[in-house]
């Protein structure tokens, strides 16, 4: 990469052709990223000319720019938000102080810690849906695909480039290690293990762009709070991205919906096997999907009380979702909060220092997100005139993490034994009949505007093009 033009093959708006330390930190592992996107991107792709949106600026006009491109020549970019003049930290104990430029040295560790977190998911998702492209229901679904990656990916370079600029050897070695670990790998596995789920067929990578990429919505939005202004500004563009990510998989589930729905009018029935004979997802196997994914991203916000969650808040790491939007006095000493815990085998509410419990603050403001969404789906099932209606299990069904970890909870929130789980977990969650019919499904087809006999074709294009438009074109 010596002699490269920053500006035209890297689009920044952080003056990376002026930064010669920079450059050479990035020279450094722009070869390796390349090397693991070879390896761990999306499988037997490499020659394809995808119909991508890269990002060149933060205005409107630069950061949706499509074109084909072959996605190991995509441009990653490096964007922040613009800076905000005389930007103020407006929660914890700094509040009122000015927004950090560079990072006080005392928090340097937890702030590393923060953005290698958030860093290890971006990789890991690309790692969990490479298989994905050699089973994709249509041109559009493939393209959407390879969109989220690519995205994913430049995600990845977002919290590389705040390790190389502002953490020294450490941050070296720390986006050395981001490209190290492998999703699922039993030696060297990604941090959080929602992302070391295997996401093997459509019907999962849906639910987890619409459920885990709204965690990831979340937790930016958290970080969008930062008191060191770089983070901040960096995932306020981040999230701009995020919300197409969303809308592949709410688009992608309500589409299942919409063809199932149909089958089962034009059949005039619900019966599981007929449905299944006629090649569509089913209603009840959608639900069990929809517990497992819920389930396992609500894990993803950490336990429910948290000493760290309370240093990060106060410390000015890591604020609320849409913190400048809460009526308190953004300080909360001496607030408090309403935790789950389990008490004579009965779920029971514990008020606990909402300091501690801001895991939870979090984790609640992501359901409530989630349950509109799928509030959506059932008004698709409801315009078929299907009595059927698919919801969120309760928040300690399935927990694997904090006080609930230990407990078997029903999806209506009933603690059961472990006996009663065992016989009943197969009508909750995927079974692994359920997972081989969904992957039996799972045929390739890539004639524009042709689409697998399990989903319906979307509405709309992308942008504004034809449904029926080649969106990939195979070499």
């Amino acid at each position: 990469m010596t002699g490269i033009n920053y500006s035209d093959k890297i689009p920044n708006n952080v003056n990376l052709s002026e930064d010669r330390t920079l450059q050479r930190a990035l020279e450094q592992w722009q070869p390796n990223f390349l090397s693991w996107w070879g390896d761990m991107g999306p499988d037997g792709s490499q020659d394809f000319d995808v119909y991508l949106r890269t990002a060149t600026g933060v205005d409107p006009q630069g950061w949706a720019q499509f074109g084909y491109v072959k996605m190991p020549d995509y441009r990653w970019g490096i964007f922040l938000n613009p800076a905000e003049a005389g930007r103020k930290i407006h929660y914890g104990d700094h509040k009122g102080e000015d927004a950090w430029q560079d990072i006080p040295g005392e928090y340097r560790a937890n702030l590393r810690r923060i953005i290698v977190t958030q860093g290890d998911t971006e990789p890991a998702s690309v790692e969990q849906q490479r298989h994905l492209g050699l089973t994709a229901p249509s041109q559009y679904d493939l393209r959407n695909l390879f969109q989220v990656n690519v995205e994913e990916g430049r995600h990845l370079w977002a919290m590389v480039y705040l390790l190389h600029r502002y953490f020294g050897r450490d941050g070296r070695e720390e986006a050395e290690a981001l490209l190290e670990r492998r999703s699922g790998q039993e030696d060297n596995p990604r941090i959080l293990q929602a992302f070391n789920e295997p996401t093997p067929d459509w019907l999962s990578f849906f639910m987890f762009t619409y459920f885990t990429d709204r965690d990831g919505k979340f937790q930016l939005c958290a970080l969008a709070e930062s008191s060191f202004d770089p983070l901040a500004r960096t995932t306020k563009f981040m999230l701009t991205e995020e919300a197409h990510h969303m809308f592949v998989g709410e688009s992608g589930v309500s589409r299942i919906i919409a063809r199932t729905c149909q089958v089962m009018n034009e059949l005039k029935t619900e019966d599981v096997t007929r449905l299944r004979s006629a090649g569509v997802i089913d209603l009840p196997t959608l639900q069990r999907y929809l517990n497992f994914h819920f389930s396992v991203t609500i894990d993803l916000f950490g336990a429910d009380e948290s000493s760290n969650a309370a240093t990060f808040y106060s410390s000015g790491l890591k604020g609320r979702y849409e913190e400048g939007k809460r009526s308190d006095d953004h300080v909360l000493k001496g607030a408090t909060y309403k935790v789950i815990n389990v008490e004579g085998g009965e779920l029971v509410d514990k008020e606990v220092p909402m300091l501690n419990a801001l895991n939870e603050v979090l984790r609640d403001d992501f359901i409530k997100d989630s349950v509109a969404g799928v509030e959506r789906w059932n008004r698709v099932i409801e315009k078929a005139g299907i009595a059927f209606r698919l919801k969120v299990p309760h928040k300690a069904f399935h927990r694997k993490i904090g006080a609930l970890s230990g407990v078997h909870v029903s999806p209506e929130g009933r603690v059961i034994t472990a006996a009663q789980w065992h016989d009943e977990q197969d009508t909750w969650l995927p079974s692994g009949a359920d997972r081989s019919y969904v992957a039996s499904l799972m045929g390739r087809v890539i004639a524009p505007g042709k689409f697998a006999n399990w989903i319906a074709p979307p509405v709309m294009g992308i942008n504004r093009q034809a449904v029926d438009y080649e969106y990939v074109r195979f070499n």
